[in-house]
């Protein structure tokens, strides 16, 4: 493994693991990969606030920064809180979490397992009946002040199945597709 494989590694294990996408990239891996390989800066993590800007500048050997204003404000941790009389169960919102946090099926329901919730707040713009709010769990606790080190490591290990999950779900449907177009070929004489 590179040091620069090394390095992302160990940036990925500081951070709180929220997948919310406000530092510009599709997960906090990515996040990772992109400080290591010089390409973003360490203070895109509103999430992470403070403290998690100062626990990457260690690890990094770059100089603490505020917090980019660009990608949010550090603020209290949230939780999404779906009113269930105006929920559609339409399901856009399974599978906008990132962290499958949410339950539900279609045309039923759905619930927001709040112990689980990373209050990425990706549900809120797929729902198309506005009926997934957000909540303040940690009064005024930001950062790593509200959230642990033992919720980040769940969430790591629930966005790793949740992205197994929709692989095997792809490999799954293409081999599918694969197989019918496979049937439908004329055969040959």
């Amino acid at each position: 493994m590179t040091s620069t494989a090394l390095l992302a590694d160990a940036l990925n294990a500081v951070l709180p693991q929220t997948q919310c996408t406000r530092c510009g990239y599709p997960d906090c891996h990515a996040y990772a990969q992109a400080i290591a390989q010089g390409d973003a800066r360490i203070n895109q993590c509103p999430p992470g606030g403070a403290d998690g800007i100062a626990r990457l500048a260690r690890l990094s050997g770059q100089e603490v920064l505020p917090l980019n204003p660009s990608h949010g404000v550090e603020r209290p941790r949230q939780l999404a809180v779906i009113d269930e009389a105006w929920c559609i169960g339409c399901t856009l919102c399974l599978k906008a979490c990132p962290v499958d946090s949410i339950v539900g099926g279609p045309k039923a329901m759905h619930t927001v397992m709040e112990d689980l919730c990373t209050g990425c707040e990706l549900c809120i713009p797929v729902c198309p009946v506005d009926c997934i709010s957000l909540i303040n769990v940690t009064e005024q606790r930001t950062g790593w002040a509200a959230w642990s080190d033992a919720q980040a490591q769940t969430s790591r290990q629930r966005y790793a199945f949740h992205r197994f999950r929709f692989d095997r779900t792809e490999l799954e449907r293409n081999a599918q597709l694969a197989a019918k177009a496979a049937a439908l070929k004329p055969l040959n004489p």
